[in-house]
């Protein structure tokens, strides 16, 4: 372990995956350590036995659950945009080649009560139950002038500047309600509060775009997709493109202790009495505690069904936004449903996640209105867990940690952060103009 590396990456997550191999890529010379005997760190998948162990402290589940190794459960689940940042990163580094993907059925809204298929274009949102007969007219000219939209068309902006008009204004030219605004921005656009009102409309009607090109994309019910066997599949083969390029990687290496210079700056790693040494530290906030802060917590149920979700037209695998204002909240909960057609559940077994950022130290009572949707489940988890973000300043230290994962079921917010860290470390940004068809031949099914 005496050598010296360019960068030294602590922890398996999806991000500090993604990172190693992006900067192995690069012809970095990379050493991924974790302290665990497993890949993914946060993000790992279990299988029933590690499930039953994590959450009831033993490791016996009643027979009647199937085989443990037939489930692989996410601890961060999250779909894929299928034109989102994940997929081109995907691609632009070729990770496409070791997994397989399968469309998500279906994509839902809670909205006064009841669950509803969110309408992505003009025509779906004429069919809609969601708007009366002139409120569908309404969204119907809002989602031409979208999907009609080109940044560098100045024809197609109508006259309006959307880099400083706000959403709001935006919205009120169309004078769409509140609710309908309400789905828009948290199951189209999917932000996860209402600041986006009063910030630039060209965030919004970009993130609407990318939601109906996503749809588009495979003619399913759903913009998104999901690798089969679960996304522990994902840290597992930016690892392998990392080993191809030279990276190495060692797992079950204890009390990983970063170590630093007289002024201050990361120097290199210490674990079981050796030290290699290094320029640059990329880590989780585990790994080094004392340059991160709290900033919330998530608060999370995961659920073991024998059918799908109600209400939504029988869906093996689907995302349901519940909007924070239906529920009176400040931010939004989402349910994820998975099953067996994506090989995470033995036949006739679906697995759904209840997410949210936590208001309340009771995930049980705050989580009700999303467990509520679900039905009859055979076993239900409950899970809290603190949410970091760095305070460090990396141009002094060289430390590049990750922000914890949010409770979005979507991981948009994931990349971004990953993709802000590639450019902090090496001052370059990820060329993602890839072609998308590149990933198709992976997502046959």
């Amino acid at each position: 372990m005496d050598e010296e590396y360019d960068v030294i990456v602590l922890g398996t997550g999806l991000k500090e995956c993604i990172l190693s191999g992006l900067l192995s890529v690069d012809g970095l010379k990379v050493l991924h350590m974790d302290r665990n005997d497993y890949y993914g760190g946060d993000s790992t998948s279990l299988n029933l036995n590690q499930l039953w162990k994590r959450f009831r402290g033993e490791d016996k589940p009643p027979a009647h659950l199937g085989a443990s190794r037939d489930y692989n459960v996410d601890m961060v689940p999250k779909f894929m945009m299928a034109n989102g940042t994940l997929v081109r990163t995907l691609i632009h580094t070729d990770v496409t080649k070791y997994l397989s993907f399968k469309a998500v059925d279906g994509s839902y809204v809670f909205s006064k009560g009841k669950i509803h298929k969110v309408p992505a274009t003009d025509m779906e949102a004429l069919k809609s139950p969601l708007m009366g007969l002139f409120e569908k007219r309404r969204a119907r000219n809002f989602f031409i002038y979208v999907q009609d939209y080109d940044e560098a068309d100045p024809k197609t902006h109508q006259g309006l500047d959307l880099t400083t008009m706000t959403t709001r204004e935006l919205i009120a030219k169309y004078g769409l309600s509140d609710d309908t605004v309400d789905f828009i921005g948290h199951a189209l656009a999917l932000h996860r509060d209402d600041r986006y009102l009063n910030e630039p409309a060209i965030d919004t009607v970009k993130r609407m775009k990318l939601y109906a090109e996503s749809l588009a994309r495979f003619q399913g019910g759903s913009p998104y997709i999901y690798p089969l066997y679960g996304l522990g599949e994902l840290p597992q083969g930016f690892a392998r493109l990392s080993a191809v390029y030279g990276g190495t990687y060692m797992l079950k290496k204890p009390d990983c202790k970063v170590e630093f210079d007289m002024e201050g700056k990361v120097c290199g790693v210490t674990s079981e009495g050796e030290t290699a040494k290094c320029k640059k530290v990329v880590c989780d906030p585990s790994y080094l505690p004392n340059k991160v802060r709290k900033i919330g917590k998530v608060a999370r149920a995961i659920a073991i069904m024998s059918h799908p979700i109600a209400n939504t037209n029988d869906s093996h695998s689907v995302q349901i936004i519940l909007p924070q204002k239906q529920l009176g909240r400040k931010s939004d909960m989402y349910v994820f449903g998975c099953s067996y057609t994506h090989n995470v559940a033995p036949k006739g077994k679906f697995i759904a996640f209840v997410s949210t950022e936590a208001e309340t130290d009771h995930p049980e009572s705050e989580l009700k209105p999303g467990i509520d949707l679900l039905g009859q489940v055979d076993e239900l988890f409950f899970d809290i867990y603190d949410r970091y973000e760095p305070v460090n300043e990396p141009s002094l230290d060289n430390c590049f940690v990750s922000t914890s994962y949010d409770a979005t079921t979507h991981f948009e917010t994931t990349v971004t952060d990953v993709l802000n860290m590639y450019t902090m470390i090496t001052g370059k940004t990820v060329d993602l103009s890839v072609d998308l068809s590149a990933a198709s031949a992976a997502e046959e099914y």
